[in-house]
C-alpha cells in the first residue's frame, strides 16, 4: 500500500464526484470487456441525457497512455539510452523519437538493429519494462488535463477504453493509480497481433465496447498512434508531446496543444459531421 500510494502522488489529486473517488490499492481493476457494452452501469441515465443535449458527442473515447495520460516517454527514452550504452552501442534522440508510440516488439527489433544490442527483441522489451516499471512505482508523471477529462467523461456516462502499446505489467501500474472503473476496456501491446500504427488496437477496443469506430474519438500524442486510430476509422484528437503531429494529416484529425481545460461539451465539435 505504501508503494502504490507514493507512486500515485505525482501531483495533487483533482476534485471529482465522490462516487468516483475509490482508487484501487490492491492491483488493477477487474475489467470484463465482454459485459461492458451491455451492462446497466451508473453511467446510463447521464449518458442518455448528454446524448439528447449534445447529439454529436462520441459514443466512446479511446485513450492512448504514454505521452497522453502520463508523461512517461522520458522514462522510455532514458531506458533506451541505458540499455544501448550498457551493451556497448550508441543511441540518439532521433532514434528515440522514431520509437514513440510504436509496438514494443518493433521497438525491441529497432534497438537491436540500430543500437547494437545483441539480444532478442522480447528480451530488450523486458529490460525496458524493468526500468520504466521501477520508475513509475516511484512517481506517476500525469499529463495536464487528462485525469480531469477522464472524470468528466465518467460523469457524463461516456464509455472509455485504454489503448496502449505498453505491456500489461506497465499499464497496470498506471491504472491502479486512477479511480476504479476509469476504463471499461483495456487493450495493451501484448493483447494484439499487430501494434500501432496498424489499426488493430483501436478496432479491438471499439469491438469490445460494442461501438462503431467511426463513432469513437481517439486521443493520441504521436503520429504513429494517430495513424492507427485514423486507419481504424476513428475521429482523432491529437495532443502532440515529444514528437510533432503534422497539421492536415487527415480530415479526421484535430490538433490541440493541451487537454487542460477540455470538457465533454468541447468534444461535440470534434464529432460534428464534416461539411
Amino acid at each position: 500500500l505504501e508503494r502504490v500510494t507514493r507512486s500515485c502522488m505525482g501531483e495533487p489529486w483533482f476534485v471529482m464526484a465522490a462516487s468516483w473517488m475509490n482508487v484501487s490499492t490492491s492491483g488493477s481493476p477487474t475489467i470484463d470487456a465482454s459485459a461492458s457494452a451491455s451492462s446497466n452501469s451508473p453511467r446510463d441515465d447521464s449518458a442518455i441525457t448528454m446524448s439528447r443535449e449534445f447529439p454529436h458527442l462520441p459514443a466512446a473515447v479511446l485513450w492512448d497512455m504514454d505521452g497522453t495520460i502520463v508523461d512517461t516517454e522520458p522514462y522510455w527514452i532514458d531506458a533506451e539510452y541505458d540499455i544501448v550504452e550498457s551493451h556497448g552501442g550508441t543511441w540518439s534522440h532521433e532514434h528515440a523519437k522514431a520509437l514513440v508510440g510504436s509496438d514494443l516488439l518493433d521497438s525491441g527489433a529497432y534497438i537491436r538493429e540500430h543500437g547494437g544490442v545483441d539480444r532478442e527483441p522480447v528480451e530488450i522489451v523486458e529490460m525496458l519494462l524493468d526500468q520504466v516499471v521501477a520508475r513509475i512505482q516511484v512517481e506517476v508523471p500525469w499529463r495536464p488535463g487528462a485525469r480531469e477529462l477522464l472524470a468528466d467523461l465518467h460523469s457524463a456516462g461516456i464509455p472509455t477504453a485504454l489503448v496502449t502499446m505498453s505491456w500489461r505489467r506497465f499499464a497496470d501500474e498506471v491504472i491502479r493509480c486512477l479511480p476504479d472503473s476509469s476504463f471499461e476496456v483495456v487493450v495493451v501491446g501484448d493483447d494484439v497481433q499487430y501494434g500501432k500504427p496498424h489499426p488493430e488496437p483501436y478496432l479491438t477496443a471499439a469491438r469490445l465496447l460494442g461501438v462503431a469506430p467511426e463513432h469513437c474519438l481517439a486521443i493520441e500524442d504521436s503520429p504513429t498512434g494517430v495513424r492507427s486510430a485514423i486507419d481504424a476509422g476513428c475521429r482523432v484528437l491529437g495532443v502532440p508531446h515529444v514528437v510533432e503531429i503534422p497539421e492536415g494529416l487527415d480530415p479526421a484529425l484535430v490538433l490541440r496543444p493541451t487537454l487542460q481545460g477540455l470538457t465533454v461539451r468541447d468534444l461535440r465539435d470534434l464529432m460534428a459531421p464534416r461539411g
